[in-house]
């Protein structure tokens, strides 16, 4: 079966998705859903971006039985110096799926507009990538996935948002190498697939990841409402065999092949 390895529910801070909502429309889709709260410690601003692992799995444990449709994991905000911290957390409770993900550059948000003021784009897009390769170096031995490399392009405040690898390829070569030296699997995050250059912009960087030794995806929606799961799965799926990576997921931990 494949799994939505990527939503948030009303736990997140970000999202008011109810569970029963979720599973049904994941049903409807006859795909699996991974809950992935978000747990982004010394997140700037005023929402709480952390939650209790034990509570999250007592809230949650019954819906998800034995795993079959449902497995309850966690998206980590990765930021240097929080290495320590995201491996204690994880180690609190039995998640079947870890994310680990770029939220933030330098203390900022890079939802909000204040980061991209005054900086060019190139030097902001290599810091992100830097950031990112680091993080997954110093993180990768507990996080199973990377999120939505291209996250940036959602947010960013320049008339050109695209993270391509035309631009940024030898930045982006480090992350793919960091994955695939920590055995970290790279999320085809479908978000973007509605944008005029963003399924694009990803098919050279998950071409390249494949060059580079990288074997699996995971697919990820981001879904914060019910509408949004499984969004453009039929191309994510088609577009992964096609580059010959195989689609995964996780259950306590372990990968699965869909």
């Amino acid at each position: 079966m494949i799994f939505d390895s990527h939503m948030h529910t009303e736990v997140s801070a970000d999202s008011s998705m109810k569970a029963a909502d979720a599973l049904k429309r994941a049903s409807e889709l006859g795909i699996g859903a991974v809950f992935t709260e978000h747990e982004d410690m010394n997140f700037p601003g005023e929402k709480d971006f952390t939650f209790s692992p034990q509570d999250y799995w007592a809230k949650y444990e019954a819906l998800r039985g034995e795993g079959e449709h449902l497995r309850l994991g966690v998206e980590l905000g990765m930021q240097d110096g929080l290495a320590k911290k995201n491996r204690a957390f994880v180690e609190e409770a039995p998640f079947d799926q870890v994310i680990g993900s770029i939220h933030t550059i330098e203390g900022h948000d890079l939802y909000y507009a204040d980061i991209y003021k005054d900086r060019a784009k190139d030097d902001l897009y290599r810091l992100y990538l830097e950031t990112m390769a680091r993080c997954v170096r110093s993180q990768g031995s507990f996080i199973d996935i990377l999120a939505h490399i291209d996250y940036i392009a959602r947010y960013a405040a320049y008339s050109d948002t695209e993270l391509t690898y035309a631009a940024y390829g030898d930045y982006i070569d480090e992350v793919l190498r960091a994955l695939v030296e920590t055995d970290t699997v790279l999320e085809l995050n479908t978000r973007r697939f509605d944008a005029p250059q963003g399924k694009a912009s990803l098919v050279p960087i998950f071409t390249r990841y494949r060059e580079l030794g990288g074997k699996e995806v995971t697919l990820g929606s981001d879904a914060h409402d019910a509408a949004a799961i499984g969004f453009a799965f039929t191309e994510a799926h088609e577009l992964a065999a096609d580059l010959g990576l195989a689609v995964v997921t996780f259950l306590a931990r372990k990968k699965e092949y869909c």
